[in-house]
């Protein structure tokens, strides 16, 4: 009978033996697999890939991806505003359509306002040419949307005289699908406003 309890015991602590250590073995593979999966993570956050010509995969680190975006983000202003307001009877139709893809409906709506006013009636009408002459830049990229002011020097030919003038324009920018070729930055201009206009004087024109 001793014996037979002696067999019971030495089966129960076995089993409690084995439950133990599957228990923390558990725990362990667990906290292995969150760490795994944590790491996993973070080189995911840290890095993008792209795939090659010859099917191979190339990293890219957001860093350069973060670098990478102000400069798309001033060569889609300047787009946008050169395609915009540097228009003559021949081109003008075509440029407003690709500058309207760079924007939302607040462009659209400067667009038809123009269109309302008479703008581009008066392009043909009397040949106008407007031609861009500078175009500074002023972006706040620390969170997106990402603010923007621009200051469009330009002139208009009316044949026998030309005029100066600077505008200065405001927005924001936001991420949207690339759409190649019509928004290839995968930029949009949001909320965007004519903040001043202002005709030059012969000392205020760039040199």
């Amino acid at each position: 009978m001793k014996a037979t309890y002696k067999n019971i015991s030495e089966i129960l602590r076995l089993n409690r033996f084995v439950v133990i250590a599957v228990t923390t073995l558990c725990l362990l593979t667990s906290g292995f697999s969150l760490w795994t999966a944590h790491r996993a993570q973070q080189t995911l956050l840290e890095s993008a890939f792209a795939v090659n010509t010859d099917g191979s995969v190339i990293p890219l680190k957001l860093v350069t991806q973060r670098e990478n975006l102000e400069v798309e983000a001033r060569s889609h202003l300047q787009l946008f505003h050169q395609y915009f307001y540097g228009i003559d009877e021949s081109n003008y139709e075509r440029n407003l359509e690709k500058a309207l893809w760079l924007g939302d409906g607040s462009v659209d709506e400067a667009y038809r306002q123009k269109r309302a006013d008479g703008v581009y009636n008066r392009l043909l009408q009397y040949s106008l040419v407007e031609k861009i002459i500078e175009i500074r830049i002023q972006l706040e990229m620390s969170n997106e949307p990402y603010g923007f002011q621009v200051e469009t020097c330009f002139e208009i030919d009316r044949g026998t005289v030309t005029d100066r003038y600077r505008l200065v324009t405001t927005g924001k920018l936001i991420h949207v699908d690339r759409h190649f070729p019509n928004n290839t930055h995968g930029l949009l201009i949001t909320d965007f406003f004519e903040k001043s206009l202002r005709k030059l004087e012969n000392e205020d024109i760039p040199k």
